[in-house]
């Protein structure tokens, strides 16, 4: 269950606080454009192999899921672009490990070969991050292709309606704030079907409402849609 709201007073100072993600399993809002992925996350420990790729658009939920495993398996985790071959061992002795945002800006190839054959040796599993399939990355190492290849990949797809407004709910509710249907229903059909178009359309919501010491309304929302953020994030009206 997403926590308790809590409308935002008018006679708030406009402080730009921190906000912290609301990350548990019942966070994590499910529909046709995410289930196989969750699925599959799921259904650990008996996965097919002991790679499990996420792919998808920033803020699509893979880290969410991700975060989800780790609590479950007792993973660690390591950026993709920090993996090292003296750090393999390591990384592994949990037999559980996420390899967040692969295949990065200068990943060592021959140092995730050799962690995928000690997960697939001790019976470990690897939960992998990335913005795109494996099959799309610049990999070099003929092995390591052939691992990645085998390994079982599962996409994160675009919002549908229903989950992008629940999206929006979410990302409102983890800044502690609530909106009406209204809000919601006004964004939904006039914005950019992306997660990221989200995130920053909420994030700049917030801040009018801040820097006006108001609610957030209809009119608000649109002001910021209309003027402040991108042309491209947003749909025609």
């Amino acid at each position: 269950m997403l926590p308790p709201l809590t409308s935002r007073k008018a006679s708030q100072l406009a402080f730009d606080l921190p906000h912290r993600a609301a990350t548990g399993r019942d966070d994590f809002l499910v529909s046709a454009a995410n289930e196989a992925a969750v699925a599959a996350v799921d259904a650990w420990p008996d996965w097919p192999n002991p790679v499990l790729v996420l792919a998808g658009e920033p803020g699509s939920g893979k880290s969410h899921l991700a975060d989800v495993w780790r609590a479950r398996s007792g993973a660690k985790l390591v950026e993709a672009g920090r993996l090292t071959r003296e750090t393999v061992p390591d990384l592994m002795q949990a037999g559980a490990l996420v390899v967040e945002d692969a295949p990065g800006a200068a990943l060592d190839e021959v140092a995730l070969f050799h962690l995928i054959n000690l997960a697939r040796e001790t019976g470990g599993s690897i939960l992998i991050t990335a913005r795109a399939f494996p099959a799309q990355w610049n990999v070099s190492l003929p092995d390591l292709r052939s691992r990645l290849n085998a390994s079982q990949v599962v996409a994160l797809g675009d919002p549908d309606d229903a989950l992008l407004r629940g999206v929006l709910v979410k990302l409102f509710a983890d800044r502690q704030l609530a909106v009406g249907e209204a809000v919601i229903s006004y964004m939904v059909t006039r914005m950019e079907r992306s997660f990221e178009a989200a995130r920053k359309l909420v994030a700049a919501i917030d801040a009018r409402a801040l820097e006006e010491r108001v609610e957030i309304t209809r009119g608000l929302a649109a002001r910021v849609m209309q003027k402040e953020l991108e042309p491209d994030l947003f749909g025609d009206d």
